[in-house]
């Protein structure tokens, strides 16, 4: 960026989880200025944090008016217990938090000109055999449903001069948090084997792609629809765990029958045993024809730079 130009404010909603956070310091690093809709503020962050309650519109709308980009990441983590209060607050958290926006959006005088919107790739269900592009039939089931109903929230509530741009997310790989930091911790406990049969697909992406890919949402004008946001490689559970032991230097991983998850994931962990059970096999074809090229495409790579050590 140009001494001469003024940096753009991209607005991040839902931004204080761990993608929200790795994204927000990945824009901060290109020179965009930073703003991130959040329930509380910290008050340590380098970049503005707002504070909304997801809602309903209020002072926060201001920091929408004259931005470049607005992005959706909202939604209640799923990694949880599947009881009826917290399903739906998954549902809740995605659909009212993107209707809000939307309201936003229409009551403003400059609002942004791309809305980037995160979606899931569970909504292609859990197929065991079948491999999802951006076409295939979407799944059947609760994460399908809500996926859908976001998605639905998003066209209804998305002005019409807004770009849309909309990313289907798998297992997204960090350093700092998500997923991956209480799976490590398992298999450096003796429990990294496989689960199940271990044949159940797992779709995954580098935290590092998924801050690109955004960004390239927001920068690359023709892109606009749906993507699927997913490395070109995914791998079987058996393949993951293996992989995952390798990168820690765990040479052992106990298996875990399925009975063993279902009892033990709710008791232990409190969370949703099909998270390890069921999978899905998802490769973006519209990426692929778009030619974005992923900076870890294996997942060998990913761990490697994860880890800060050869798998």
């Amino acid at each position: 960026m140009e001494a001469s130009q003024k940096p753009r404010r991209v607005v991040i909603a839902g931004g204080s989880g761990f993608l929200g956070r790795n994204l927000a310091r990945f824009f901060m690093e290109k020179g965009d200025e930073v703003v991130v809709l959040a329930r509380h503020d910290s008050g340590v962050e380098p970049w503005q944090t707002v504070t909304w309650d997801g809602r309903e519109t209020g002072h926060w709308c201001e920091c929408l008016d004259g931005a470049s980009a607005l992005i959706n990441l909202v939604g209640r983590t799923v990694d949880c217990i599947k009881t009826p209060d917290h399903c739906d607050e998954i549902l809740r958290s995605r659909v009212e938090s993107t209707r809000v926006l939307g309201q936003a959006m229409r009551q403003l005088d400059s609002p942004p000109a791309v809305w980037v919107q995160m979606s899931t790739a569970h909504r292609y269900g859990d197929p065991p055999d079948v491999i999802c592009d951006e076409s295939s039939a979407f799944g059947y089931g609760l994460a399908p449903y809500v996926g859908e109903q976001w998605e639905l929230a998003f066209t209804e509530s998305v002005p019409e001069t807004t770009r849309q741009v909309i990313l289907r997310t798998s297992f997204v790989l960090g350093k700092n948090g998500g997923a991956l930091k209480r799976l490590a911790k398992l298999v450096r406990w003796g429990l990294g084997g496989k689960v199940g049969s271990g044949k159940q697909w797992i779709s995954w992406i580098h935290e590092h792609d998924m801050n690109r890919l955004f960004a390239q949402s927001v920068d690359d004008t023709s892109m606009s629809g749906a993507y699927i946001a997913s490395a070109p490689n995914p791998v079987n559970n058996s393949e993951f765990m293996r992989g995952l032991r390798r990168a820690i230097r765990m040479p052992i991983g106990l298996p875990a029958a399925k009975w063993m998850v279902r009892i033990g994931a709710p008791i232990f962990l409190k969370t949703d045993p099909d998270l390890a059970i069921c999978g899905r096999r998802c490769v973006s074809r519209r990426l692929r024809e778009m030619g974005f090229e992923f900076a870890f495409p294996e997942l060998e790579s990913a761990f490697a730079d994860i880890y800060g050590r050869g798998t």
